[in-house]
């Protein structure tokens, strides 16, 4: 998740308010270490593993909940961002701070220098030697390779930091880093997603292991005791930062209650404390439940932030409402109007049509600074998460004849015709997606259109290409609303070709075609496409090409013959399982 261009771009959160929080988070555990018996160099790795809060939950919850442009989606994402910084330092700390007060200058010396060095080389010719190197093996066209070199990179950058004498962690976080940077990074999450799955479990049983489950329970008032500390003591410290930073009550108590949980890297810096004895086991235990039960309950906080800062921030409650009567007031007399969800580019586009044709309409849209600046030009803009059903019922749904949802993202598209299903069934709702099969998805909610821009654009040009080669209009158009009502059936799948190695990883799942020419000896020969069922694999004939002969119905009685071309539509694996099926039986 961790990404240098974001980095710069939110530079004044990241390393305003990000280093603040761990600065704070780490002063206040040294002292309370101290206050608790504790040595201050414990206190110090102690600090460091708690300030983590987890990038992975926080970041997906973020998006689901399109509060990413938010005021407190942007200072929790700029903490994030420091906070996996600061891994880096942490990881050559830790180990130095098992050392003794007298050494522990040396030792962070020998290790920072080191550091540096490794990390200056790394990140100087690391990231063009891994764009190039990416290159070449994505030439290759082999999945298998291309894994390898995944694990190769990710195994081997590790091995040369511990070689340096520094951290196994530190290496893959490196490694993680660089391939964020490079044009691989999808294929690359695709391609890990089964062994992530598989090493995280095994990382979080590693993690149970390392529990004494019978000194937590001979001391679960401790665990509770630190958990409590835990999350009251972040949340004071994120809440009160942010409110230093300017930001206003709720937004900083959002804040607060985002960070407030561990993450996944306070384990990781826990598990290097307690390898190099930086801190006893007896501090290790209760912390380590409180951790774990912590990132438990982080999406449940997150689930009822809403909640509480409502209950307990008056100026909140008083913001919310007024939200909900300046959406209300301005549809308070609108009747069979549209309702945009989303003000961005497209729809800002649609309104000017809505406008030519004197249609009202209301826009709804989460990005305060579009908002202002639309709402400054007199345009029917107002702030308003259209994922929420109170905000859909202030714009009127109600009364409203149509619902544009303008959003490209498929899990946002499909929560807000999830919300729109709840208050009404019976509104037509157009939708936006990227790609057909997110187009049947949006279909299967309840959409009554759905705009795929690919197939679009597609459809645009050969719109104008038919007319200019002289096609009568009348005959484009039917063509155009025959396409449309089968849902763009004709142009499902693609031939792929050696310019599309380098896809990312939707379009690397999407159906394409494959030609498959039966010769002498193949299997599917002299029997029919029922017999021969490629469907069960997942893909379908999509044609069939006898000699010169083009146009053949594709029917199940349909006969394979020797030199017979079959054109297969279907997915990557089931399309090399039906060439299979078709060659060897």
């Amino acid at each position: 998740e961790f990404s240098l261009p974001r980095l710069i771009a939110m530079k004044r959160i990241v390393f305003g308010l990000g280093m603040a929080q761990v600065a704070a988070t780490m002063a206040a555990a040294v002292a309370a270490a101290v206050a608790f018996g504790q040595s201050w160099l414990a206190g110090i790795a102690l600090g460091g593993l708690l300030a983590m809060s987890s990038t992975a939950i926080l970041s997906k919850l973020l998006a689901d909940r399109i509060e990413l442009d938010s005021p407190h989606g942007r200072e929790v994402m700029g903490v994030l961002l420091f906070q996996d910084l600061a891994v880096v330092p942490l990881l050559i700390l830790i180990p130095a701070l098992s050392e003794s007060v007298k050494e522990l200058a040396g030792e962070l010396a020998a290790a920072g220098l080191k550091a540096a060095v490794v990390l200056g080389l790394v990140l100087f010719f690391g990231q063009r030697l891994m764009s190039g190197w990416f290159y070449l093996v994505a030439r290759r066209k082999s999945g298998e390779l291309f894994m390898l070199n995944v694990l190769l990179v990710t195994l081997g950058l590790a091995w040369l930091t511990e070689l340096a004498g520094l951290s196994l962690a530190l290496g893959a976080f490196i490694a993680g880093m660089l391939i964020s940077e490079t044009e691989y990074r999808y294929q690359v999450e695709e391609d890990i997603k089964p062994f992530r799955d598989v090493l995280l479990g095994l990382f979080f049983i590693s993690i149970g292991m390392m529990l004494d489950f019978g000194a937590i329970a001979g001391n679960w008032p401790v665990v509770l005791g630190v958990l409590v500390l835990l999350l009251a003591g972040k949340l004071a410290v994120a809440w009160g930062l942010s409110r230093a930073f300017g930001a206003a009550p709720g937004t900083a108590l959002r804040t607060g209650l985002w960070l407030c949980a561990g993450g996944e890297f306070g384990f990781v810096l826990l598990a290097e404390a307690a390898r190099t004895g930086a801190l006893s086991p007896a501090v290790i235990q209760p912390v380590l439940a409180a951790l774990v039960l912590s990132l438990l309950l982080a999406p449940l906080i997150v689930q009822f932030s809403d909640r509480i800062v409502m209950r307990l921030v008056a100026s909140e409650w008083l913001l919310r409402s007024m939200q909900l009567t300046q959406i209300a007031a301005r549809t308070v007399t609108a009747e069979k109007h549209a309702i945009l969800c989303g003000s961005g580019r497209t729809g800002q586009h649609l309104a000017r049509f809505l406008e030519r044709e004197g249609i009202s309409y209301v826009a709804l849209d989460h990005d305060p600074e579009r908002v202002r600046e639309a709402a400054a030009a007199g345009e029917p803009v107002v702030f308003g998460d259209c994922t929420r059903s109170e905000i859909l019922m202030a714009a009127g749904l109600a009364r409203a004849s149509v619902v544009i949802v303008t959003f490209a993202e498929i899990d946002v598209g499909l929560r807000v015709l999830h919300r729109i299903r709840e208050v009404r069934t019976d509104v037509p709702v157009v939708a936006r997606s990227r790609e057909q099969d997110d187009a049947e998805r949006l279909f299967a909610a309840g959409a009554a259109e759905v705009v795929p821009e690919a197939l679009e654009s597609s459809v645009m040009l050969a719109t104008h290409a038919l007319a200019l080669l002289g096609v009568p209009m009348h005959r484009v158009i039917k063509r155009l609303r025959e396409l449309r009502e089968h849902h763009y059936e004709l142009l499902r799948g693609f031939f792929h070709g050696a310019t599309d190695a380098g896809d990312n990883l939707h379009e690397g799942q999407m159906p394409r075609l494959k030609a498959v020419s039966l010769g002498a000896g193949a299997w599917a020969i002299g029997r029919s496409l029922g017999e021969i069922g490629v469907e069960q694999f997942g893909a379908q004939v999509s044609a069939v090409r006898r000699r010169s002969e083009r146009g053949l119905a594709v029917t199940p009685d349909l006969r394979v013959e020797d030199q017979d071309i079959v054109v297969l539509l279907g997915p990557p694996k089931a399309l090399a399982d039906a060439e299979n099926r078709l060659l060897c039986g």
